[in-house]
């Protein structure tokens, strides 16, 4: 295998990488431990809307993996930080979940109900979207409102299976509404790279990514021109990547392979 070289910096997607549901992976802890204390800096990067910062970390926290709520980043979070630093304050109509809510609101956003106008449609993973939040998104932008959403991905993995992710709900509102999403947060978008380096404060060449799937952990890297390690514990199968024009600079069985932390 190709040995990995010490990076100053590592992102650690979480679920199929660090964790699969509520069970943590082989050797994660102790890659994790063994970076921290080789004085690396160590932040977890997860697309999911669906759950607070405060949440992952109490979960690692839960599975052995001692983590601040600084030490991870989301996909509602850096849509927050976003708007916040180009609409603040805006009027939100939002397709998603409590955590979601809770992150805009606790930004200063104000949520608007179905009717009201709004400045942006929030479109993120949600499984309670029904024909009413359609509804209220379509309303919205014939009232004006962008459209604006947290990550691309096609399916969340659960256990014995998939469930339709938040691209499901975006092609249900750019077809009800025949308006594309502006911006889409979430990996693999830079916007998303650059909330990870500026907690780190690193640079996209110092930095490796680890993560599981093809499309985004590994876009994401390739784009920046940043390092990226393909783990074989989630959603991509060797098939696959034998078949992807996206190509990891290193493939992992595990993350009990070597990092580089030395």
């Amino acid at each position: 295998m190709r040995r990995i070289p010490a990076f100053r910096g590592y992102i650690f997607d979480l679920d199929g990488t660090v964790y699969r549901g509520d069970r943590l992976l082989p050797g994660a802890r102790e890659t994790i431990e063994g970076l921290r204390a080789a004085g690396r800096r160590v932040v977890f990067l997860s697309n999911k809307p669906i759950d607070t910062r405060e949440s992952y970390a109490r979960k690692l926290r839960c599975l052995g993996v001692p983590t601040r709520t600084a030490d991870v980043i989301n996909s509602s979070f850096v849509l927050a930080r976003y708007l916040g630093a180009r609409s603040p304050g805006a009027r939100l109509f939002v397709i998603g979940e409590r955590p979601l809510l809770a992150e805009l609101r606790r930004a200063g956003f104000r949520i608007v109900a179905n009717g009201d106008r709004a400045d942006w449609v929030v479109i993120a993973f949600d499984r309670t979207f029904d024909y009413a939040k359609l509804t209220g998104a379509l309303h919205a932008v014939r009232r004006g409102a962008r459209l604006i959403a947290t990550n691309p991905d096609r399916t969340c993995p659960v256990e014995g299976g998939e469930i339709p992710d938040c691209a499901a709900m975006i092609g249900a509102v750019e077809g009800a509404t025949a308006k594309r999403v502006e911006v889409i947060v979430g990996k693999p978008s830079r916007i998303t790279l650059d909330v990870c380096l500026a907690q780190m404060g690193l640079r996209a060449r110092d930095c490796l990514m680890i993560g599981d799937r093809l499309e985004t952990d590994i876009r994401m890297a390739r784009e920046a021109g940043m390092a990226g390690a393909l783990v074989l514990t989630g959603g991509t199968a060797r098939r696959t990547l034998r078949r992807s024009p996206i190509k990891p600079d290193y493939v992992l069985g595990d993350i009990r392979e070597p990092l580089g932390a030395g």
